[in-house]
């Protein structure tokens, strides 16, 4: 390995364009937005296998990925912090808890709840960043997306409403999770944003894997190949390319707007839901999904897009 290849040397972000903005939004708000769906797919896996066979799928995918272009999968000294760091926060702990969350949770509710995560990022960065400032206009983009979540929620958000208190509190604690990873990449610095996507995969695979097998124990992976395709799926279409993608969409546009992918995704997921789970929607989702859309406009173009072409 040439030492260029170790040290891997990371260029300054470019401005982006719009064009890079929305379609990395919408393209990785797809993808995950189907993960919910393929867990529930996967049959009645073991929280912790589950984790540990999406992480460990997605890494290999990546790493295939970075071999085929000659670069190393192996961590330098200065990254195991890291991939240790987003291999537990946006890794192994969400993906466990997601998983049980949807034994509790209908699959366009718990998509619903996580898309409070875009709200926790921009708060955070605002107090974190002197460039994350909330604007009035960024701010009524905020406030609209999340408006549109609960139109999106409806009477289900309603404490007599008789919805899975449990599943609630951890899925806020997976959307807090995830917020808490999208602003560490921001402080991060000299790290390719694919390196950290294959570390993150990586380690949140490995992690799953100690405590699935110290936990559930090795029969607890009996489900596992009858339900090969979606697990396959899940680590590989609606992990691995996503996470790519969003780590480089984090550099390029800063954690507020690259968070707006949260909103779109419970859009993608109702309507997977419907398609796939056989979930209803009616007018109520409709109509959420067009406010939650503004909302991610009003945020995603303000700021220091006011000037792309």
């Amino acid at each position: 390995m040439s030492s260029q290849q170790a040290t891997e040397a990371v260029p300054e972000p470019s401005a982006p364009t719009a064009a890079f903005v929305v379609s990395n939004l919408l393209v990785c708000s797809m993808l995950w937005g189907s993960s919910l769906v393929l867990i529930k797919l996967s049959g009645n896996q073991n929280p912790f296998v589950l984790a540990a066979m999406r992480g460990l799928i997605g890494g290999t995918t990546l790493a295939v990925w970075f071999a085929t272009r000659g670069r190393s999968v192996l961590p330098q000294r200065h990254e195991w912090r890291v991939w240790v760091i987003l291999g537990t926060l946006n890794g192994w702990l969400p993906n466990v808890l997601l998983a049980y969350a949807l034994t509790r949770l209908p699959t366009a509710t718990a998509g619903m709840i996580q898309a409070s995560s875009p709200l926790l990022v921009a708060v955070l960065s605002h107090l974190l960043f002197a460039d994350e400032r909330l604007s009035s206009r960024r701010f009524l983009g905020v406030a609209t997306g999340f408006v549109g979540m609960a139109i999106l929620i409806g009477p289900a958000a309603l404490p007599d409403s008789g919805m899975d208190e449990v599943g609630v509190l951890i899925m806020l604690a997976v959307a807090f999770s995830y917020a808490a990873a999208n602003i560490y990449v921001r402080t991060v610095r000299g790290t390719d944003p694919g390196r950290m996507a294959l570390g993150q995969q990586i380690c949140s695979g490995a992690g799953a894997m100690v405590l699935a097998l110290t936990l559930a124990g090795p029969s607890a992976f009996a489900p596992v190949l009858p339900n090969a395709l979606p697990l396959l799926a899940l680590g590989a279409l609606a992990t691995a390319l996503p996470m790519l993608l969003f780590m480089h969409l984090i550099r390029r546009t800063g954690p507020t707007r690259a968070s707006m992918v949260g909103y779109l995704t419970p859009v993608w997921t109702t309507i997977m839901a419907v398609l796939f789970l056989g979930e209803s929607i009616g007018l109520r989702e409709i109509l959420g999904g067009a406010v939650v859309l503004t909302g991610v406009a009003l945020v995603s173009f303000s700021g220091r897009l006011k000037a792309i072409r």
